[in-house]
């Protein structure tokens, strides 16, 4: 019996444990879109350029962007921590200012690294955003802040979300109207060594929630049957995102299953 009772209260914790911020938003707006991941970017259009976001509005899509604080405290739009696989050149995006990164070519291209400022113009009243914030070496609490402060006056449909639970808490605790997502996927078979295991099964199994409160999770397409995004979606209510989708099959069961979908490289009209 006791045996049992143990079971039943950690089963409830769990529960407890995974409930988010529900009924804030209806999402209608944001269902309305699909997000092109990085922009609607090909093998000519720079990924997270303003190429790539133009393109992206003016096929009626959404996008899905990130965004990194540099040294001298300037919001760029850019996946990799590095400069090296967009621009070639050695670098870390938090090590160097924004004059100096604004020197280098994406992709031999014309293109250069925009500012979040640059993006927000693309989209303001147009089609909405999905906003990565990509913390590291513990600046998670100036990026939070700098992307809410760049929001605050911006009139165009956004969310942000973010792997780091401490960007999703630091806006659940300091801009509580903005709409906030938690970023997963199974770490537990992640290669990433640098992570520690503790965080990745917190993350993988969305552990951090209570402390969130998140309006939406977003996780990986091919791991969407993880138990715990399940119950956060179809007992907690809770709006499910999914990344990154690269066929149109795989698109279309998104949408069946509610979903809200980042996709890339493929036809999504």
């Amino acid at each position: 019996m006791f045996i049992i009772f143990i079971i039943l209260f950690l089963s409830l914790l769990y529960l407890f444990t995974l409930k988010g911020r529900v009924g804030f938003t209806d999402f209608n707006t944001f269902k309305g879109f699909k997000y092109a991941h990085r922009g609607l970017y090909s093998d000519t259009v720079p990924e997270n350029s303003i190429l790539a976001f133009k393109k992206a509005v003016e096929n009626g899509f959404g996008a899905e962007l990130d965004v990194h604080l540099t040294a001298d405290g300037q919001l760029v739009v850019i996946h990799d921590y590095s400069l090296e696989r967009t621009t070639g050149v050695e670098g870390t995006v938090e090590d160097l200012t924004l004059l100096e990164i604004k020197k280098y070519n994406l992709e031999n291209t014309n293109e250069r690294v925009p500012t979040l400022e640059e993006v927000l113009e693309i989209f303001e009243d147009k089609t909405p955003i999905i906003i990565e914030l990509k913390a590291t070496n513990k600046n998670y609490i100036k990026l939070s802040s700098a992307v809410a402060f760049c929001l605050k006056n911006y009139k165009g449909n956004y969310c942000i979300e973010s792997f780091d639970p401490r960007c999703v808490r630091w806006f659940k605790k300091n801009s509580p109207q903005t709409i906030r997502g938690q970023l997963a996927e199974n770490f537990l078979v992640s290669k990433n060594s640098k992570i520690p295991f503790v965080y990745k099964f917190a993350i993988t199994f969305l552990l951090t929630n209570f402390l969130t409160k998140p309006d939406f999770v977003a996780y990986k397409f091919e791991e969407k049957n993880n138990l715990s995004f399940k119950i956060c979606r179809r007992f907690h209510k809770m709006q499910g995102v999914t990344w990154t989708i690269k066929d149109r099959i795989s698109l279309r069961l998104a949408e069946c299953e509610n979903l809200i979908p980042i996709f890339e490289k493929i036809r999504a009209d």
